[in-house]
């Protein structure tokens, strides 16, 4: 029996028991791909990550949903990062390696930062009522501009009129997979709005949810990091007035609530942060 040592954080959180939950590997250097996707099965959450050795940075991460390897996700890279610092004694600036490229984060205090990459985008093929018709609003729900944004993961990313528009979302599995899988074929899909309220001090403030499917159904991520990047990166592609700060609100409706700081700067730069919190530490016998 082999013992392989994992952390519990929560990533997004404002509170112990809040945020978007994860489990970090401490070594999946002697991890074989199909074990670490069990692993990620067996925990069930979100994502799952493994930290294994790397020559261009201060570790690279695996990410792993329960049924797929991912190239980059924002609360995994955050998480990973954490728990990297405690393990390397490395500070509060590191990189990480991704399948997406290597990703700059720094931290202050448990709140981390990470630079996504610059974004690329394509239109979507779907009219706006086809896309009312997933998400189960009315056509004039949906704003201008829907696009396939990559900031590091394919998403598609739909602007809608307010709030309540978000929190009405009701997405249909099957137009979910038709219209809201990328170009590997996974569906990924990210709805936001602006509140209608005055900014805060981390600048204006935005909605948001973010469906994928887990064997045909229709799962409810509580607070997505990569989604966030892309929406900065859908600000950037149309040419939104820069530089922006957004504090975004996910998950509520998920019963984990949580807040991403959004920031993209003059230069088109995209900065993703979030609160993360160490609630526990196990092993896995194997």
């Amino acid at each position: 029996m082999t013992r392989y040592p994992f952390r519990v954080l929560n990533v997004f959180a404002e509170s112990s028991l809040a945020g978007n939950a994860l489990a970090v590997f401490e070594t999946g250097a002697a991890l074989s791909d199909e074990l670490m996707q069990a692993l990620a099965l067996q925990f069930n959450l979100s994502e799952t990550t493994f930290i294994v050795p790397s020559s261009s940075a201060t570790a690279k991460v695996r990410i792993f949903a329960p049924t797929f390897e991912m190239p980059f996700a924002g609360h995994p890279t955050l998480g990973t990062a954490h728990v990297v610092r405690s393990l390397f004694g490395c500070g509060d600036r590191l990189t990480l390696e991704t399948q997406a490229g290597i990703i700059p984060l720094s931290a202050r205090g448990d709140t981390w930062t990470l630079r996504a990459n610059s974004p690329r985008a394509r239109a979507t093929t779907a009219t706006s009522a086809e896309l009312a018709r997933m998400l189960g609003i009315e056509p004039e729900q949906v704003r201008e501009h829907p696009l396939w944004i990559d900031a590091g993961s394919e998403q598609l990313v739909i602007r809608l009129q307010d709030p309540d528009a978000v929190l009405r979302c009701r997405p249909d599995p099957v137009l979910l997979a038709h219209h809201g899988s990328n170009s590997n074929g996974i569906c990924l899909v990210y709805v936001w709005a602006h509140e209608d309220v005055p900014p805060d001090e981390n600048g204006e403030r935005v909605v948001s949810r973010f469906f994928f499917l887990k064997h045909g159904a229709v799962v409810e991520d509580p607070g997505t990091g990569s989604a966030c990047a892309n929406l900065g990166g859908w600000l950037v592609v149309t040419k939104h007035e820069l530089p922006l700060s957004l504090s975004v609100d996910q998950g509520v409706l998920t019963g984990r609530k949580c807040r991403l700081f959004l920031t993209v700067d003059s230069n088109q730069q995209i900065f993703v942060a979030g609160n993360v919190i160490e609630i526990g530490r196990g092993e896995i016998e194997l």
